[in-house]
């Protein structure tokens, strides 16, 4: 579980809402270095500047919750950071 926050667009984030089935790289840091595809699952759109608590989908399950889960943080990144999730323990 996650507490995402999709950053509004005045703060440089999305001009629109996110879908179900729209997923991204995500990244422990702000680095796109290194990243896992990641997918919020979401029951109905979430719009820019939204806070919503949810649980992801990582296409590298094993290799990203090790990585994000060592973290309190991951970031959403779309050509830019787009918004940021604290890891729900």
């Amino acid at each position: 579980m996650a507490d995402l926050y999709l950053y509004p667009v005045e703060a440089g984030g999305r001009t629109g809402p996110v879908r179900l089935g729209w997923g991204c790289p995500c990244t422990k840091d702000r680095s796109v270095d290194e990243g896992w595809d990641g997918y919020p699952l979401l029951e109905r759109a979430m719009m820019p500047g939204e806070r919503r608590r949810l649980g992801f989908v990582f296409l590298c399950r094993e290799e990203a919750a090790q990585a994000l889960g060592a973290t309190d943080r991951f970031y959403l990144w779309e050509g830019r950071w787009i918004g940021e999730a604290a890891v729900v323990r």
